[in-house]
């Protein structure tokens, strides 16, 4: 299993890093840390392997966000997407002076802050050799809309194609296994294929819309049909075991009757 996206929130006000904190795990990625100062976001950092960093411009201490991201940038170079509530021009020329992967006005909106985090990701290693023009906003781009043309999953009845290797191939819902996010692809596993996708997990599950397909874990769904036993801690199918978080087990325990 390919290690997770690890994100930084570099975020002075507890609530919403709390609740961007959450939103990032439920989309299946993994925050690395919180920090509301620049000097303790260099330092995780520093620490540890970051692949992205949400970055608040106003944020206290010496260090405003944009210095906080010109230090990590001169660390290692990162993805970064600015936040804020401010628009003005001077503030906006200082961030788009470090070619920021976004910039998002708050309050931010899921599929505003879903498209930034996966166009960030995918186009980091074209945007480090050759910084690109820096984008404005993504609060107004369609995220579905888009990715559906990139990598497409088409529903029909009990069925799905998908695209793979330059075609479409139909899978039946109840013939797939379980999914594991994998970075920035989703695997779709059957007993016979593996299928990638370059989507989120989340958005996979939205787009198969599978009832019996249920989030386990940040990294795995699967299909309730092919559950053989299960425990505190784990889901068992016939051939493999994969891992139950505390966050996803009481919406797994209700679809069983408990008496």
């Amino acid at each position: 299993m390919a290690d997770p996206i690890n994100i930084l929130i570099i975020e002075d006000e507890a609530v919403l890093s709390m609740d961007l904190s959450d939103l990032l795990e439920e989309e299946g990625y993994f925050v690395i840390g919180t920090a509301n100062n620049g000097p303790k976001a260099l330092s995780l950092h520093q620490q540890n392997r970051l692949d992205l960093a949400l970055c608040d411009i106003h944020i206290k201490g010496g260090w405003d966000g944009i210095e906080t991201a010109e230090r990590l940038l001169a660390e290692r170079p990162i993805p970064i997407i600015f936040l804020t509530a401010l628009t003005d021009k001077v503030t906006l020329d200082r961030a788009m002076r470090l070619y920021p992967s976004a910039y998002l006005i708050k309050p931010v909106t899921v599929p505003g802050l879903r498209a930034a985090i996966e166009l960030a990701l995918r186009n980091f290693t074209q945007s480090v050799t050759t910084p690109a023009e820096p984008l404005p906003s993504l609060t107004s781009l369609p995220a579905l809309k888009d990715e559906a043309r990139i990598e497409p999953i088409l529903r029909i009845d009990d069925a799905v194609f998908i695209k793979h290797k330059y075609q479409f191939v139909k899978i039946s819902l109840d013939d797939i296994d379980y999914i594991e996010a994998d970075g920035s692809y989703t695997r779709l596993v059957t007993a016979q294929h593996r299928y990638a996708l370059r989507l989120t997990i989340s958005h996979v599950l939205d787009r198969l819309s599978f009832p019996r397909l249920i989030r386990i874990h940040r990294s795995y769904a699967v299909n309730l049909n092919r559950v053989s036993t299960f425990n505190e801690r784990e889901v068992c199918l016939p051939a493999l075991s994969l891992p139950l978080g505390r966050i996803y087990k009481p919406d797994f325990l209700r679809h069983f009757d408990i008496r």
